[in-house]
């Protein structure tokens, strides 16, 4: 039986400016691995002393949210990238300055595995932790959108269907022989299911990737499937994220859940949906009346990207809200995305994410003990 964990997080945390400066500078494995080490160490105590109900490393050994898989599957160039707008807060239709990072890479040739995707995460987070580990994934959703490029990519994969077919296939088989080893909990990262949310970003499927949405929707739920079912073992909790960009507290999408929440909820096989509603970006709570009994939705109300820390009032209204479109046991809360998809980290101190951290714990404590 899946746990269900009431005060959760998304996974990454900000990095060290001592952990920063150790990737920058070339420092040699051996002694980067150290730095890492000391400052899991200081982030798991630091969940343990918030009462959060589960343990990460804060993704400290990735570059970004999704490195683990790139640095171990050869077929990537990171020379060249699919451009992409980002927007804040503040200026919504612009795009992002150059300090954004990018972080994809196009795939040039048939993709071949070299190392375990989670390799040098599990061993140090099964020795240290003290609690129920996490451990994230991007989804192979995630890579036909931001991997595959038209007079490249399909020297090696005839269209982005079959990159996602080969994508899914390494890392299912890479998941069945995790899945059984000590980790509590399994989180498959998919911020590209919010393409099929915002308009302008269905106009680019159909326009720049030359896919019909509808079928990558379908061909994207089956890929996901085929790994949940791959990590489907006896007393593993399987949830997925869905947000709509996180990267130097910027994002690239928008749209309530309507468009896909039927579909979404009903066809995947987790026990868990880690749901952006920190803004009115999200939409509404409706679309959660389409979530089955026995799953659980996990509430981002609580912003990774800007620094003002929400008010405990505001949190426990919201809740109420939420409620009454889906039972109080069905629900948790969280920071609507991680602290660091990339390991620049959003533009917040340190200070203001462990705050935030508090106060998930501090409500989840209010409304669940």
């Amino acid at each position: 039986m899946p746990s269900n964990y009431r005060a959760d997080h998304v996974g990454s945390l900000l990095r060290p400016a001592e952990l920063l400066e150790a990737r920058r500078s070339g420092t040699s494995p051996g002694d980067l691995q150290t730095v890492e080490d000391r400052h899991v160490l200081r982030v798991l105590q630091k969940q343990r002393d918030l009462g959060l109900d589960v343990f990460t490393d804060g993704e400290f050994r990735r570059s970004n949210f999704m490195s683990d898989f790139t640095d171990a599957v050869e077929g990537f160039d990171f020379h060249d990238g699919v451009a992409r707008a980002w927007s804040d807060d503040e200026k919504k239709n612009d795009t992002a300055p150059a300090a954004v990072s990018s972080i994809t890479g196009i795939v040039t040739s048939t993709l071949r595995q070299r190392q375990p995707l989670t390799g040098r995460e599990l061993p140090f987070l099964r020795e240290h932790a003290t609690g129920p580990i996490k451990v994230t994934l991007p989804s192979a959703t995630q890579f036909p959108a931001i991997s595959f490029k038209w007079g490249i990519t399909n020297g090696a994969y005839r269209d982005p269907y079959a990159l996602l077919h080969a994508i899914t296939g390494i890392m299912a088989a890479d998941i069945r022989s995790f899945a059984g080893s000590g980790i509590s909990y399994l989180q498959i990262d998919a911020p590209r299911y919010s393409y099929y949310l915002d308009p302008k970003w269905t106009s680019w499927m159909k326009q720049e990737l030359r896919v019909d949405p509808a079928q990558m929707l379908a061909a994207s739920l089956i890929a996901d499937n085929t790994c949940f079912a791959a990590a489907r073992q006896p007393g593993v909790t399987l949830a997925i994220h869905l947000c709509r960009g996180n990267n130097r507290s910027h994002w690239y999408a928008e749209g309530g859940y309507d468009a896909i929440a039927e579909r979404f909820f009903h066809e995947l096989e987790v026990d868990r949906f880690l749901l952006e509603y920190d803004d009115d970006r999200a939409g509404s709570f409706e679309p959660l009346r389409f979530v089955p009994k026995g799953k659980t939705v996990v509430l981002g109300l609580v912003s990774s990207k800007r620094a003002a820390l929400e008010r405990k009032e505001d949190l426990l209204r919201r809740i109420d809200e939420a409620a009454k479109i889906i039972p109080l046991e069905q629900l948790a809360v969280s920071p609507q995305c991680g602290f660091a998809s990339t390991m620049e980290g959003n533009l917040i101190t340190e200070d203001d994410q462990w705050a935030k951290l508090q106060l998930v714990a501090e409500v989840a404590r209010e409304v669940w003990s």
